[in-house]
């Protein structure tokens, strides 16, 4: 069995992207993420959400500016040794899927990472398991529905165990269940010291997850910092401006004059702060 890669640090130093068709997707975004940090990015569609966590594992390079893991620059680094260190699971889990059984599927990723034999059929055991796909090992991908095809998807990234994990738009299409199947698998990869980033246009999972939100508009950071002070009401209009709103628990915290109350958890404690819940 390998052993374990340390979690890089992530530094885009004013990264510019243009697309071939001149269209300018991002504008010089310079943003650092910590070892272990878990990071929400957030904003409306054609923001440059997906296309700046496309410059992480070399799908994409700067047009100008510089994208470094660990101090790793990605512009002259092949994509092969990126995958070990950056696993993204797409938003439509059918640009990722090619497999006819699940559990080839699921294997392909370590595999191509050198895994073989019990440790390769434990790590996929293992990522199927996260997902709730363990009965599944022998079904083909495509008579999965929708949503479970996304979790599967999910689980090919998870079994390649990169310190890096990028998440793009993971609840789409998700019930409960397989919201908290998502939740679980971002607690576990903080816990163990990875780095975890998605992309979301859900709030509440943003907030409820995630140490830090990235808010982008037009190519550009025009936000980042805490749940409690970027999701606040009194940030509605900047939210507005790309597409977004306070969470449910934010709005209801300051129309209550509890303060800033990004989440649910956030909330009853300043609820239970003023003694009104259970009658004190």
């Amino acid at each position: 069995m390998t052993a374990p890669v340390a979690t890089p640090s992530i530094d885009l130093e004013t990264v510019v992207f243009d697309y071939p068709d001149g269209t300018r997707a991002l504008n010089e975004v310079s943003l650092r993420i910590e070892p272990g940090e878990s990071v929400a990015i957030v904003g409306q569609n054609g923001s440059g959400k997906s296309t700046l966590v496309r410059q992480l594992n070399g799908l994409l390079r700067p047009t100008s500016g510089r994208v470094l893991l660990g101090g790793l620059d990605i512009r002259p680094t092949h994509v092969a040794r990126l995958a070990g260190l950056v696993g993204l699971a797409f938003q439509n889990p059918d640009r990722q899927l090619f497999a006819g059984r699940i559990s080839t599927e699921v294997g392909f990723g370590p595999r191509n990472l050198g895994i073989r034999g019990p440790a390769l059929d434990e790590r996929v055991r293992a990522a199927l398991d996260d997902v709730g796909l363990a009965e599944e090992a022998a079904t083909n991908p495509y008579d999965l529905g929708y949503s479970r095809r996304k979790l599967l998807a999910l689980a090919s990234i998870l079994a390649m165990r990169t310190p890096v994990l990028i998440l793009d738009e993971p609840t789409t299409g998700q019930d409960a269940r397989g919201v908290a199947r998502v939740r679980g698998v971002v607690a576990r990869a903080a816990a163990e010291g990875r780095t975890v980033i998605a992309i979301s246009h859900d709030m509440e999972f943003a907030a409820e997850n995630f140490g830090r939100i990235v808010v982008m508009r037009g190519g550009a950071v025009i936000a980042d910092g805490s749940p409690a002070d970027v999701l606040a009401v009194d940030q509605a209009a900047l939210l507005a401006s790309t597409g977004l709103v306070p969470t449910f628990a934010a709005r209801t915290g300051a129309r209550m004059g509890l303060g800033r109350t990004a989440t649910a958890a956030s909330f009853v404690a300043a609820l239970d702060s003023t003694g009104v819940r259970g009658g004190r």
